[in-house]
């Protein structure tokens, strides 16, 4: 089927189980009870993406605070009481974020549980978000259809990624027999991104510095930002050897796109890749949006992959 659809990865978080439209919100639940929350918040979205008709889907990352934190959070060496100012995206805005205070082990698989309770309640195709390797065969293992690395800093460190961010990706999904995805963004719909975004000119073309090398990679499939951005479409001329996520939904707005809009950035696409190629996605993650906000873009998404779907096939 052509226009199948997906998302780059969060969701928002139900609110008795953190503070709603907020990155980095603390858990409200502790021990037991924040297990059974994390559970209880997966099935939600789980029925909330299958309900709308998308059709792979993520646990939403309910278990995590964040897409790194999530991971750090089970690693030995890391002092979550020890804090340290950090510049994020060049120093595009600062975080504090736990420090290295001694050597860095993983305790145990960490992700696995979350896909493992996810891969039992979804026959749908079913995708992680990881920030690294860290234990993508082990995932993949246990059923996961889509293996997703998530590097919103490839469309900073342009140089980084000729010289070995893409022979690290390489490595990342070395041993994979699932489907392999780079998700590179300009950044979830907080401030400091949209004040960035500002600053890019009237065509954003980042894409174009790194795109060639991405193509030469063993990477299966890449997600990238479309809706409502300046990014020429004509960019994705440079993937021709990879199935591509088209952003559709625009994250920076609780505004909900319209079917018709939706169908028209991934007409757009068509010009530069074929149908078959082609993937309906989120620009980035939903995390920090309204609840019932997020759940409508779903809805819209889906809805405007089938419009073009009917009018591309004549039906």
């Amino acid at each position: 089927m052509t226009f199948q659809t997906s998302i780059a990865g969060s969701l928002p978080k139900p609110s008795w189980l953190a503070e709603p439209e907020k990155l980095w919100a603390p858990w409200r639940l502790q021990g037991a009870d924040l297990v059974a929350g994390q559970r209880d918040a997966t099935l939600i979205w789980l029925k909330e993406q299958e309900d709308a008709g998308i059709d792979i889907v993520t646990d939403g990352e309910q278990s995590r605070i964040h897409f790194v934190h999530g991971f750090l959070e089970h690693i030995d060496g890391i002092d979550w009481g020890k804090k340290t100012r950090m510049g994020i995206r060049d120093n595009r805005y600062v975080v504090e974020v736990p420090t290295v205070t001694a050597a860095v082990k993983r305790k145990g698989p960490v992700h696995s549980n979350d896909m493992r309770f996810a891969r039992a309640h979804t026959t749908r195709t079913l995708k992680i978000e990881l920030p690294g390797p860290m234990e993508a065969r082990e995932l993949a293992a246990l059923g996961v259809d889509v293996i997703q690395f998530d590097e919103p800093a490839f469309n900073v460190f342009m140089d980084d990624v000729r010289e070995w961010g893409v022979a690290a990706l390489e490595e990342a999904i070395k041993g994979l027999d699932c489907k392999t995805a780079v998700h590179i963004c300009y950044g979830y719909g907080i401030k400091p991104n949209i004040e960035w975004k500002q600053t890019l000119g009237s065509e954003w073309r980042q894409y174009e510095e790194i795109f060639p090398a991405i193509n030469s990679s063993r990477i299966g499939m890449v997600s990238l930002e479309c809706a409502g951005s300046k990014v020429p479409m004509s960019l994705i001329s440079l993937l021709s050897d990879k199935e591509i996520m088209i952003g559709a939904i625009d994250v920076a707005t609780n505004r909900v796109e319209t079917p018709e809009e939706v169908a028209s950035v991934l007409k757009a696409a068509t010009k530069y890749a074929s149908p078959g190629r082609i993937y309906g996605c989120s620009n980035c993650g939903l995390a920090p949006l309204p609840r019932d906000v997020a759940v409508d873009k779903l809805r819209a998404l889906v809805s405007g992959a089938a419009l073009l779907r009917k009018e591309t096939s004549g039906k």
